[in-house]
């Protein structure tokens, strides 16, 4: 029987999630359950940069648990573990770090943003990027499905290993191809700008309704009135829309909106339709599941092990590469 290829994804523990985590890392990754032996890991330490709130990281890892195995996860055929269960990741961090410049990591995407905002700019945001090589690297996927905005990650972890292979002459670390869905590039917030948690501008994932309905009602949109005619493309309603309704409800709502007489107003409702429409059966499922914490834990457990496993195999030839025992103590 021919071994399926291995891809992998992670989302950070800070704060709820919102619909730009669920389209442009959750659904699309899980697609990819049927074609590839999937590992989804929930970054609690990258989290650590910015999240001082132990109780908050614990009830934000068991939150992100549940809302992949709400939408669909099959717990039994792939992995979904904790990153800080896995202590390997952070060693390779160190033997990545060894082979990586301070000017290469200044040009992250990451730590310039910080810079620029004048954030907090700790070791652990200026050496981000090494942290995710490890995550990537550790467990030799073939794909990272990632947003546009990621694609840099990627793309240095790659470089990371391609070093790390140069620099002791033989082929250690697998080198992974990013995935990019094209569909799914940017998801817009509330204001236009990408939906993040930083920008303060997100439809939370599983709010209850008349929360949602009035955050998707909030969504900025342009003056027109009401009887003139609108461009649903490339509107910020109408970015979010192609994602939950049909190809056929999407030309009806962008042909009536074209035709004049349909406001703003009514265009967001329809979308707050389609996502309710959506979203509904996996809130449920959600609410149920954030009702277990225990079998969340042992879901956890049980992934990282079967994590472990097979990042121990890696760990263990990249020590014997560098010239330290493949195992302590040993």
């Amino acid at each position: 029987m021919t071994q399926k290829k291995r891809a992998l994804t992670g989302i950070r523990a800070t704060g709820q999630l919102h619909l730009g985590n669920y389209l442009g890392a959750i659904r699309e990754a899980l697609r990819l359950q049927q074609e590839y032996e999937c590992l989804y890991f929930i970054a609690d330490l990258h989290s650590l940069t910015t999240n001082r709130n132990p109780e908050a990281l614990r009830e934000q890892s068991l939150d992100i648990a549940a809302s992949w195995i709400a939408f669909g996860l099959d717990t039994d055929h792939h992995l979904l573990y904790r990153q800080s269960d896995l202590p390997q990741v952070t060693e390779l961090a160190w033997y990545l770090s060894c082979v990586t410049g301070m000017g290469y990591l200044q040009k992250a995407h990451s730590y310039k943003d910080a810079v620029a905002q004048e954030k907090e700019v700790n070791h652990g945001v200026f050496s981000y990027p090494v942290l995710m090589a490890a995550d990537i690297l550790l467990y030799e996927p073939d794909l990272v499905p990632v947003g546009k905005d990621q694609k840099q990650h990627v793309e240095m972890s790659r470089n990371m290993a391609g070093s790390f292979n140069a620099a002791y002459g033989k082929e250690v670390l697998k080198i992974p191809e990013p995935k990019i869905n094209e569909e799914v590039m940017t998801i817009p917030g509330l204001d236009g700008r990408k939906m993040s948690k930083s920008y303060d501008n997100t439809i939370p994932l599983f709010a209850p309704e008349k929360v949602m309905r009035k955050k998707v009602m909030s969504l900025t949109t342009d003056s027109t009135p009401l009887e003139a005619p609108k461009e649903l493309d490339g509107s910020g309603v109408g970015d979010l829309f192609v994602h939950f309704a049909s190809a056929e409800e999407y030309r009806d709502l962008k042909d009536r909106l074209a035709a004049g007489g349909l406001g703003w107003g009514h265009a967001k409702d329809e979308l707050f339709q389609a996502i309710i429409r959506e979203l509904q059966e996996p809130a449920k499922r959600y609410r149920e599941l954030r009702g277990d914490e225990e079998q969340l834990r042992a879901v956890l457990r049980s992934g990282g092990e079967r994590a472990h496993a097979i990042g121990q195999k890696v760990l263990a030839e990249v020590r014997t590469t560098v010239g330290i025992p493949a195992h302590p103590f040993s």
